[in-house]
């Protein structure tokens, strides 16, 4: 029960702070009556520009920083979400099996589904490591019902890297499932 609790509280957390950084990117840019001003009159017509600059500089900068944390928040959340989903499959399998109206059978192929799950998500590891070192900053592998799909973080994504990264997902979990490869775009 603790568990539950605390993937609410941190899926909540994420939530918050993926609106919160979606809110300050698209507030309004500070108009120049909101600046700092200079008192010394001199100071103050040649400053006025340049405080400016720094200041939209500076934005710039914070905006890069936010954009980037609400995307790795992103694949954080969808991975958060695929464990989540893959921990209630195997608490309710594990309560299956402790059940004595089972048949031996049926306990095993509850195991055997345990143990398929398990193998998934540790291929799923596997080929985002190796999607990592092809150059992208982060990948996302979801092998859940009919279809892989792979999620890649990059500027561009050309067919040629598509197709190599289809080539590796398909040699590790085999050619029966067909796979798709979708971009984040890095900002």
């Amino acid at each position: 029960m603790l568990l539950k609790k605390q993937t609410v509280w941190l899926l909540t957390m994420l939530s918050l702070v993926v609106v919160l950084s979606v809110y300050y990117i698209t507030s309004p840019e500070p108009t120049g009556d909101q600046l700092a001003t200079v008192e010394d009159e001199k100071d103050q017509k040649a400053g006025k520009k340049n405080e400016v600059v720094q200041e939209k500089e500076g934005q710039d900068q914070d905006a890069e920083i936010i954009s980037s944390l609400a995307d790795d928040e992103v694949f954080t959340a969808l991975r958060l979400q695929l464990q989540d989903k893959r921990s209630k499959q195997k608490e309710e399998l594990t309560i299956a099996v402790g059940s004595p109206d089972l048949t031996a059978d049926e306990r095993n192929e509850a195991l055997e589904e345990i143990k398929k799950i398990k193998e998934i998500a540790d291929k799923e590891v596997y080929l985002e490591t190796m999607i990592k070192t092809l150059g992208y900053d982060d990948a996302l592998v979801r092998a859940d019902g009919e279809e892989v799909i792979v999620t890649v973080k990059a500027k561009e994504l050309s067919p040629s890297e598509a197709n190599e990264i289809i080539q590796l997902v398909s040699k590790e979990l085999g050619e029966t499932q067909p796979v798709a490869v979708e971009f984040h775009p890095e900002k």
